[in-house]
């Protein structure tokens, strides 16, 4: 009967390994259920500004404190931050959605998605949350959609973090993404395997370990809506340096975190963040890309979360 019991369990092993490998996305939604569990996150939906938007929350705090909302980049997605989150939920509420038009909430045809859209639905998000105030970390377009929240509507925002280069700064060295941009190109724009193998490459100065179900699915994505990306990416394109023309006005406490090896936005516009915003604090990360909070998400974690303890302990 042992044996029988041993063979019957290295059969199934046998067929889970079979099957990982031959159908991957059989085990997209279990791995994501796991790793959100993990950082003490739960999957929710809510109906607000036209669209039905699904987020994660979790964390400490649900009854009190200022929730931490985590915005993330052009076609990214919530679950970019998970891993992130997990230091954080043990003394904050965390809150990061899928932003209308991208990961599973709805994207409408015939609707805007650029800044000023996107600024709008945050606030009409907030409010069906019952969220009056938040701490505001936004990476890439998330970074910029915070400042931009924060500068029209101070008194709801405690505080703005990008972790990774917000959009919108014009740096002195053109980076790598710049020059593909002026020489006509889109390339976070993925219309094959081979055109987001090289986005990935792009966005990553180290890639961090994606099990295959969730690299597989991602990959399956991008090339299913490049087409609808491509109008998502104009949108964007058309307000290149706004942040720049902006954020000399924003006023709660900041803190920037900007990957040395940032291909997207290269690391010289830290600098000129500096001379935008004297009173912010500005870090560079060695040896980090455009997505600091996927390639060394603990250690990134852990330098918001001192800036936020920082900035509790001022206001005791």
């Amino acid at each position: 009967m042992k044996r029988l019991v041993l063979a019957g369990c290295a059969l199934l092993l046998l067929c889970a390994i079979t099957t990982y490998h031959a159908v991957p996305l059989l085990y997209k939604e279990p791995l994501l259920w796991l790793n959100r569990s993990l950082s003490g996150l739960e999957e929710k939906t809510v109906q607000a500004a036209g669209h039905r938007i699904h987020y994660l929350e979790g964390g400490a705090g649900s009854a009190g404190g200022t929730p931490v909302v985590l915005l993330h980049g052009i076609f990214a997605e919530k679950d970019h931050w998970v891993d992130f989150a997990r230091p954080l939920t043990g003394s904050h509420r965390v809150i990061a959605p899928d932003l209308p038009g991208f990961g599973e909430s709805d994207r409408l045809e015939g609707q805007a998605y650029d800044y000023a859209a996107h600024t709008e639905r945050l606030a009409a998000w907030l409010d069906a949350l019952g969220l009056p105030r938040v701490h505001l970390a936004g990476n890439s377009m998330g970074g910029t959609i915070a400042a931009l929240f924060a500068l029209r509507h101070p008194d709801r925002v405690a505080s703005v973090a990008f972790i990774g280069a917000p959009h919108g700064i014009r740096s002195a060295r053109p980076s790598t993404m710049d020059r593909l941009i002026d020489a006509g190109q889109a390339p976070l724009v993925a219309h094959d395997a081979v055109a987001f193998d090289a986005m990935m490459d792009l966005v990553f100065a180290q890639r961090p370990f994606l099990p295959a179900p969730i690299l597989e699915a991602a990959r399956a994505d991008a090339v299913r809506d490049a087409p609808s990306n491509l109008r998502l990416w104009h949108a964007q394109l058309k307000d290149r340096y706004l942040l720049q023309e902006r954020i000399g006005g924003l006023r709660p406490p900041t803190l920037a975190l900007w990957g040395q090896q940032d291909r997207v936005f290269d690391a010289s516009g830290a600098e000129a963040l500096r001379s935008l915003l004297p009173q912010a604090r500005i870090e560079t990360l060695p040896g980090l890309g455009h997505l600091p909070m996927m390639e060394a998400p603990l250690a990134v974690s852990a330098r918001y979360g001192q800036f936020l303890h920082e900035m509790n302990a001022k206001n005791r």
